[in-house]
């Protein structure tokens, strides 16, 4: 059986060096006896594609396709369309796997496959966020590490043929969040059932917090705000507003555990600066979300007001 791992990405170069390492680095068995690596960058603006054309050799599983800059819904389409396997695995150019991780996918499948007596199944790895990047691997797992997503492309394979009939991801969402959690609503709705593989073990890399990142980070909550409305607006359901925040419990507390935005980046930021230079930047970052929530569950609502949701 031949598995096909999609990969978009988008200006990661150094850790999705280690991603590669990592694939090519895979242990098969009789189930899995080939796969490819399907790149599709989404016009990186740094040296990923000049690199990657360069070191064909160095990964011999690698298949590579551009497209200009459209996100990661456009990106996984198309590597789902120009693939050839039977079992599409979703993972994230920052995201590096430990050496049973396919073979620990499919496993999960063919067990589910028959208890099932069909393929409307897919399974969902585990991922450990690490900010270690020279041996992202060595992180331990967390209960910060917890998701309860019910399908989200850190760590998901699927049958192509069922993915295929979903209708894919939503290119409508062009900016940060929620088209994969989308794409969960349609294969929850067609009675797709959710496999947890927790041996399928993915590293997340992402840097340590720095406070030049706040920015960056606030403009990523207010894009997730505005993607949370269209997957509202695709699936209206207490359900779904529960998922983005969109309902009064969520700004209510929010709302008090910043004691009505009294705690805002700019007043913690002299207690962040305390805390990163004490090399506590797990906590800095625990901290930051305070505001970070209250900044999006804001931002929703202003959204839905302009365009008349309720």
């Amino acid at each position: 059986m031949l598995l096909s791992v999609v990969i978009p990405t988008y200006n990661r170069l150094p850790i999705l060096k280690k991603c590669l390492d990592a694939l090519e680095n895979q242990s098969l068995n009789d189930k899995v006896q080939n796969f490819e690596i399907v790149i599709v960058d989404d016009g990186s603006t740094d040296e990923t594609v000049s690199w990657l054309r360069n070191n064909f050799e160095t990964y011999p599983h690698l298949r590579l396709f551009e497209q200009s800059h459209g996100g990661p819904a456009l990106g996984r389409n198309l590597g789902v369309e120009r693939s050839r396997g039977d079992i599409i695995v979703f993972i994230d150019s920052d995201l590096v796997v430990d050496r049973y991780f396919l073979i620990n996918h499919v496993d999960s499948l063919f067990k589910a496959w028959k208890k099932l007596g069909n393929r409307r199944c897919f399974t969902y790895g585990s991922v450990i966020n690490t900010s270690n990047f020279n041996c992202p691997n060595s992180e331990p797992f967390k209960l910060q590490d917890l998701s309860w997503a019910y399908f989200a492309t850190g760590n998901v394979a699927i049958d192509k043929n069922v993915l295929e009939i979903s209708g894919l991801f939503d290119t409508s969402f062009r900016l940060y969040g929620w088209e994969d959690l989308e794409l969960g609503e349609r294969l929850r709705n067609m009675g797709v059932k959710l496999i947890k593989c927790p041996k399928a073990i993915g590293y997340h890399w992402h840097p340590a917090l720095a406070l030049d990142q706040i920015p960056h980070l606030i403009r990523i909550e207010k894009e997730r705000a505005k993607m949370g409305l269209v997957f509202y607006r695709k699936h209206p359901t207490w359900r779904v507003k529960f998922i983005i925040q969109y309902t009064f419990i969520h700004r209510c507390l929010w709302e008090f555990l910043t004691f009505g935005g009294l705690i805002n980046t700019k007043t913690i930021r002299p207690l962040l600066a305390f805390l990163i230079k004490n090399g506590q930047q797990g906590a800095a970052m625990e901290l930051l979300r305070l505001p970070l929530n209250l900044i999006g569950v804001r931002q929703i609502f202003r959204e839905a007001s302009l365009l008349g949701l309720r």
